[in-house]
């Protein structure tokens, strides 16, 4: 899988990525990243990549033409290829776990980072497949968005984490939020480690952090909670269908089975006669 980020803080975006976690994966060729600088793009001798806005206005608008010039180039660097290209901007959907499982399908992304005012519209109605945005609030620009869009479809590719378990038992992801977590010294400040964690009954403490998981995720975030209880309903009741068709299956079966022995018998009986 590779993404390339088109921003005006290349070395400050690529910095981040290439640590920890996700700088290990990338060196281990798990996946790629790639910054450019859309400044390096443009034909301006100054270097600029915006202007004052059409109508007026305040700030500064996003230039279409570097941009086009830096994803005209991003795309000579994969021919025949047709990268999914995400705009992040306060009026995208809302960027969830779910949108990052669907992310992974594509081998290739393409983010672009806006800045100032905006971006020229015709660039976006040109390049871009969606619009993203990590949450109901204004930033300075779309790097720190984009970089949680990368760390949060990155860390599910298989291998970046020691094993799934890492990113499947997590807040969100599992459809509630996470149990607290306790590790030593076993009594700080005062405050013990309850003691279920410290019997080594594993399934009593799975249980335990269940029940944790669902009280926290209940009283923080009710719609999470009410969101896993249909989800689980319905998962219950495909089991219960699932059930219901295999009895069905099992009582043609052997009523099948009784229908061929007696033709079998009425059969026999006629050639005795």
């Amino acid at each position: 899988m590779r993404f390339d980020i088109m921003t005006l803080f290349d070395r400050e975006v690529s910095d981040f990525l290439h640590t920890s976690i996700l700088g290990r994966a990338i060196k281990n060729g798990l996946f790629e990243v790639k910054c450019h600088n859309i400044r390096d793009y443009t034909e301006d001798k100054q270097k600029r990549v915006d202007d004052a806005p059409y109508g007026g206005g305040m700030g500064m608008v996003m230039q279409a033409a570097p941009i086009r010039n830096c994803f005209d180039h991003i795309l000579s660097e994969m021919p025949g290829k047709k990268p999914h290209v995400i705009y992040m901007t306060p009026k995208g959907k809302r960027f969830t776990q779910t949108r990052a499982k669907k992310l992974l399908k594509h081998e290739n992304i393409v983010i672009l980072c806006g800045h100032y005012e905006g971006v020229d519209q015709r660039i976006l109605d040109a390049i871009v497949d969606e619009e993203i945005s990590v949450g109901d609030y204004v930033l300075t620009g779309g790097e720190l968005p984009a970089m949680i869009v990368v760390d949060t479809v990155a860390r599910m590719i298989e291998g970046v984490l020691s094993d799934p378990v890492c990113y499947k038992d997590e807040s969100i992801y599992s459809g509630l939020l996470e149990h607290p977590h306790y590790s030593r010294p076993e009594v700080f400040e005062g405050v013990k480690v309850p003691d279920i964690l410290l019997s080594g009954h594993h399934a009593n403490i799975e249980a335990w952090r269940k029940e944790q998981a669902l009280a926290i995720t209940k009283q923080r975030r009710p719609d999470l909670y009410r969101a896993y209880l249909r989800k689980e309903q319905r998962k219950a009741e495909k089991i219960k269908a699932e059930k219901l068709r295999i009895q069905k299956e099992k009582f043609l079966a052997r009523q099948a089975k009784r229908k061929a022995a007696r033709e079998a018998a009425m059969a026999e009986g006629k050639e005795e006669s």
